[in-house]
């Protein structure tokens, strides 16, 4: 049992290490394809509260304004607006690193047509820089859903957790 968590746990690695790279190398029409049809990406707002007040520290999924909350469509459309090179935040282009450490399997269990399912935890951080001197710095933490289909690992969801309460980036379309 131990080597197949292990193995299992080097698989799930690397897969995420390649989707980080496809990001990096702006292959993003690659990386549509590692996502659902049902994928969501949630990204809750955090903010300062009092320490009795932790329950309205982050905003509600579907429910208050968030840094992202969008499904594979708008990801999709995302995408296709950046592939023409017409759009202005990213122009220049962004040149971006994604690192993710501290990757943990936190459950594993099968769908109902007998796929597997894991959950994921990890810590993440995205750098980006454009233009001569716009360099943001995105660290947080991240919970991923990943589903194994025939053609290989798929991203079902992705919850976003930033560290800052305040973004000093003046856009978001880099993709977490």
């Amino acid at each position: 049992m131990a080597l197949t968590n292990l193995l299992l746990q080097h698989e799930v690695e690397n897969f995420l290490f390649k989707e980080a790279e496809l990001l990096d190398g702006r292959e993003f029409h690659a990386w549509l394809d590692l996502l659902t049809e049902d994928f969501r990406i949630f990204a809750p707002i955090t903010s300062n509260v009092r320490y009795d007040l932790i329950a309205q520290e982050k905003t509600r999924e579907r429910a208050d304004m968030c840094w992202f909350d969008e499904g594979k469509e708008t990801v999709r459309q995302r995408v296709a607006q950046i592939a023409t090179g017409l759009h202005w935040a990213e122009e220049p282009r962004s040149r971006t690193v994604h690192m993710l450490t501290n990757i943990r399997i936190t459950d594993v269990e099968q769908d109902e047509g007998g796929r597997q399912i894991v959950k994921t935890a990890s810590a993440m951080m995205v750098y980006r820089q454009r233009g001569h001197d716009e360099t943001d710095y995105m660290v947080g933490r991240r919970k991923d859903i990943l589903v194994k289909t025939l053609d290989g690992w798929k991203i079902r969801r992705r919850e976003v957790d930033l560290a800052q309460t305040v973004l000093q980036a003046k856009n978001l379309t880099s993709f977490f």
